[in-house]
């Protein structure tokens, strides 16, 4: 099983999951020795295929740092926190993310889009 470590500590994924909005971005940090790297992707392909059928779901991406990076970064957007919840606290979910090697840290985060006038769009 793979460990969890807030991106935030004074404001938690939990607490995140209590807010009403959305779309929302899930952001997802990844550090995974080499040595379990498919075992990583074939878990991660797994549970990706099991939140594309989930409501809410928009679409996900899998990155990886690149050269000898052991850090890869999931991106995935949801129509709102309400449903990215309702996936994540899915029994078979979390039965699912106890068979990640142990030796892989996860620190997901939920995101929201933010204009920047001239810069980002809304």
């Amino acid at each position: 099983m793979s460990t969890f470590v807030e991106m935030d500590d004074k404001n938690p994924i939990s607490a995140q999951m209590h807010q009403e909005c959305g779309p929302v971005i899930l952001i997802n940090k990844f550090t995974v020795e080499s040595e379990h790297t498919q075992q990583f992707l074939k878990q991660w392909a797994s549970d990706a295929a099991f939140m594309r059928r989930q409501p809410g779901f928009i679409s996900a991406q899998l990155h990886k740092g690149i050269g000898a990076s052991r850090i890869f970064l999931n991106y995935a957007v949801w129509e709102s926190v309400a449903d990215f919840k309702r996936a994540f606290n899915n029994p078979e979910f979390q039965k699912t993310i106890r068979e990640y090697p142990a030796s892989v840290v996860a620190s997901p985060h939920l995101f929201q889009k933010i204009a920047v006038p001239g810069i980002c769009v809304d």
